[in-house]
């Protein structure tokens, strides 16, 4: 046990004391202060660019009636439309709303730039305003007394708990949802793959002869995962810790606190329950896949070679993570959600989409379970090819190749 210990220490200071560490550590939460930064910049930002739309009304009917803002200014023109459009020219910002005498002609909106089309849903919304007020004013329909008995209901959620209703931010489950399983997806890649670079780089310079001489290839693999893993959960924390300091700054410096302070405080308050069971999914996922990539790494000679044992072992994460951002948001409860939740190769990121929603906790119990299991099976199957590859050189391996590997005597 103190040869683990040992390795652990080894490979925990070694890529602790890395520049590359130090950096990244320090780099994100800045990127996301900056990200912050800019998102409030471009939404705060007064030096809004001014479009003047030309509007070329063949039907009479909608002349002095569109509403113009501080971003969209409305001028209306009898010319002919080709005049029109022929004096855009210097002038990008300009558009040509033309609106035909024949109602089976296409409204049409000219720009010189093509980004400045996403102008025309909003003034579509206009045209059709304007369009159904004026039948409404033909049938006899008083627009002035319609528009003073109109509601205005909006819908706040609430959840009925043991301890009475509660306020349900829906907003908030899908972002602690989503941030939990985008998270979990991108880590058991890149700390994964740290994993199965070191075991290449170890085999590759020779240097795993003399390791093997002292100590057992098991213990060797999970000293290795283990001590990857406390890097990994040691820059999460300063991450989390740091990117919270970062934006709670820059967050004084506006009256809004900023989006990102609110929702890292919403995390911290109302989710100690999804925190641990995201920190226990995290272990156990990363020990799971960690120790196929160990194996992977132990039977090729170089980082080029792994390409036909990754795509299998990975598919999984990426059948759910697909399925996360497209599907079980929307059906959390579904029994698609609840099988992959429940299978260790898929529940890290199944369930931390489902848990926000409030996962039965049998569904929980049973998902864990699984996943300790999960992790110490794959731990023995690539300890076992891991064994006999990490010595193993010049030497193609395939799955049939692992498979005896895998039922080698000792």
């Amino acid at each position: 046990m103190n040869k683990i210990f040992l390795i652990i220490q080894r490979e925990y200071i070694t890529r602790v004391r890395k520049p590359a560490f130090i950096i990244m550590t320090l780099l994100v939460p800045l990127l996301i202060a900056g990200m912050y930064g800019t998102i409030y910049y471009l939404a705060t930002n007064n030096n809004q660019t001014v479009h003047t739309v030309n509007v070329v009304d063949e039907t009479n009917q909608f002349n002095g009636k569109l509403t113009s803002s501080k971003s969209l200014i409305f001028k209306y023109s009898h010319k002919p439309v080709d005049s029109v459009k022929a004096a855009l020219k210097g002038h990008e910002e300009d558009l040509v709303l033309q609106i035909p005498a024949n109602k089976k002609d296409s409204v049409t909106l000219f720009a010189l730039k093509k980004n400045l089309l996403s102008l025309s849903d909003g003034l579509q919304q206009q045209l059709n305003d304007v369009a159904s007020g004026d039948s409404m004013v033909k049938v006899g329909i008083d627009t002035a007394r319609l528009h003073k008995v109109k509601s205005n209901i909006s819908i706040k959620t609430a959840e009925i708990t043991d301890a009475g209703d509660k306020s349900a931010s829906v907003g908030s489950a899908y972002a602690l949802s989503f941030a939990g399983a985008v998270l979990i997806y991108m880590s058991l890649f890149i700390y994964g793959a740290q994993v199965m670079r070191g075991v290449i780089e170890e085999k590759t310079s020779r240097i795993i002869e003399v390791i093997i001489s002292s100590v057992k290839p098991f213990q060797l693999m999970a000293g290795k995962i283990i001590g990857v893993g406390l890097v990994g959960l040691t820059q999460f924390a300063l991450w989390i810790t740091l990117s919270y300091l970062a934006t709670k700054l820059f967050g004084q410096n506006n009256v809004s606190q900023g989006a990102m302070v609110k929702f890292l405080q919403t995390m911290a308050s109302s989710a100690a329950y999804e925190l641990f069971c995201f920190g226990f999914y995290w272990l156990t996922g990363f020990l799971l896949y960690s120790a196929l990539f160990a194996a992977v790494g132990s039977a090729v000679d170089s980082e080029t070679e792994t390409q036909q044992f990754m795509f299998p072992i990975t598919l999984p994460l990426l059948f759910t993570y697909i399925l996360s951002v497209s599907y079980l948001f929307t059906v959390p409860d579904s029994s698609l959600a609840v099988w992959l939740s429940i299978i260790p190769f898929t529940a890290p990121i199944a369930m931390m989409v489902r848990l926000p929603f409030h996962v039965p906790g049998w569904q929980l119990a049973l998902s864990m379970v699984l996943m300790v299991l999960g992790f110490l099976f794959t731990t023995y199957v690539a300890s076992r090819i891991y064994r006999v590859g990490i010595l193993m050189y010049g030497k193609k391996a395939s799955f049939k190749e692992l498979a005896k590997w895998f039922f080698y005597k000792e």
